[in-house]
């Protein structure tokens, strides 16, 4: 071992070190004073030592930890190929703007085209169909499920309708089967925004790849994290060389970072009107953008990586605790329950009060958090009932009557790993004081 591979190692130690000192100087938990999150990063040594470790290359772009989290990842998701964004929300954006290539001819999606979608849920799954001037239609969900209510669909298309872009809610999955017999019927995009749902499954097989494109988020809230991060996922050569142009301003040639001539004709080509044998490394056959990733970022991603399995399966018993004690609360509470034939990797407990004369759902919230246990509403509600959309060009297939009734009466609670028995044992204890307190236990 040189020198250099010596202080590397020495440094690596010590920084396994620091995270066992931290770890021994935290507190323990004191329920009704140790705040329960919604949602959190669970982390050991292994992401501390990988990001120290990528942070020695000082590569700083994505680099080898990135490429191994792409491939193990798309492997993991039954994906052929996976592209790293920095975020989930630019992951929506580039699997849509993936779909508004030239290179699509006939099947590009335009200005004025409709995308069929939900307005219950989180802000950037809409926003690309906007940013892009397409017009988004909106249906109501069931409130089970919180997921699209299928039942509308035919009514929901026209002759502009082209794609179909839904997130599988809170981990859930919706119907995937009627969701893509319906695009298939009317060839139709289908995008799943899977950011909350990573490890779910439908008729046992992984979410993400019934549609044409699939996005997840790596933010700390979600299944794994990378602090930002987040990826898009397709079966498709063609959508992937599209997805990775936006993703890296726009441009033609598929080089890596650091990488020439991969193709082995980089001077060798004519475009447009530019010179013949124009550099393919800046040839641009997109209007794009620089979303990637740093390869610091993907080295916690590909420590996390192997705690998948383990988080999936904490995020289920938790959810089935939870939803095992409410139970005797049922006539107060919609409890949640999964989409038929699915296998959720739950990413929140989420339920309605039934309206009624005893409490609101602000009662319970404010129960809930002043006895330290974080609470949220299904993200942005109703979109169409959200300042930034009073001059959105829309349309809305009947009425979203459970939308508003979701957005009313929703909330959701966490069941991520970070949750062990001790937390748990106090949410349950929570809930039973709250009905004790209004009489109804």
């Amino acid at each position: 071992m040189n020198k250099i591979e010596q202080l590397r190692k020495e440094i690596l130690e010590k920084v396994e070190m620091y995270y066992n000192a931290v770890e021994d100087e935290k507190e323990s938990f004191i329920p009704g004073k140790t705040r329960v999150s919604f949602a959190g990063r669970v982390y050991d040594e292994k992401e501390m030592v990988n990001l120290v470790d990528s942070s020695l290359d000082f590569w700083l772009t994505a680099g080898r930890y990135a490429d191994e989290f792409e491939r193990r990842f798309a492997t993991k998701m039954q994906q052929k190929y996976c592209a790293l964004v920095n975020s989930g929300s630019s992951a929506n954006l580039v699997a849509f703007s993936a779909l508004t290539s030239p290179k699509l001819k006939a099947k590009q999606l335009k200005p004025g085209d409709e995308v069929i979608t939900v307005a219950a849920g989180f802000p950037t799954t809409v926003n690309p169909i906007v940013q892009y001037g397409l017009i988004p239609v909106f249906v109501d969900i069931e409130i089970t499920t919180c997921n699209i209510d299928t039942s509308y669909l035919e009514e929901a298309l026209s002759d502009k309708t082209r794609a179909v872009m839904l997130a599988h809610t809170l981990g859930n999955p919706f119907d995937l089967e009627t969701v893509s017999a319906f695009c298939r019927k009317h060839n139709l995009f289908l995008i799943e925004d899977c950011c909350d749902a990573v490890g779910s499954t439908y008729n046992g097989k992984m979410v993400g790849t019934y549609g044409d494109l699939a996005t997840v988020s790596f933010y700390p809230a979600h299944h794994i994290t990378m602090g930002e991060g987040g990826a898009v996922l397709t079966k498709s050569g063609s959508l992937h060389r599209n997805v990775l142009s936006f993703r890296d301003w726009g441009r033609d040639c598929f080089c890596g970072p650091g990488s020439d001539n991969t193709c082995g004709h980089r001077f060798d080509f004519q475009f447009g009107t530019l010179p013949p044998g124009y550099d393919h490394k800046y040839v641009y056959s997109h209007i794009g953008y620089n979303l990637k990733v740093s390869d610091m970022q993907a080295s916690v991603g590909v420590a996390q990586l192997d705690k998948l399995d383990s988080f999936i399966e904490s995020r289920k018993q938790n959810f089935k605790i939870l939803k095992n004690h409410l139970q005797q609360y049922s006539s107060y509470l919609i409890l949640p329950e999964a989409t038929p034939n699915s296998d959720p990797s739950w990413f929140g407990f989420m339920f309605s009060i039934v309206e009624n004369e005893h409490f609101s759902r602000l009662d319970i919230v404010e129960h809930l958090e002043d006895e330290g246990i974080l609470t949220r509403q299904l993200f942005a509600g109703n979109l169409t009932r959200q300042p930034a959309y009073e001059d959105v060009n829309y349309r809305i297939v009947r009425e979203l009557k459970n939308t508003d009734y979701v957005m009313k009466n929703g909330i959701f609670i966490g069941v991520y790993p970070g949750i062990d028995s001790e937390r748990m044992d106090h949410m349950k204890s929570s809930f039973n004081r709250f009905f004790q307190k209004k009489g109804l236990a």
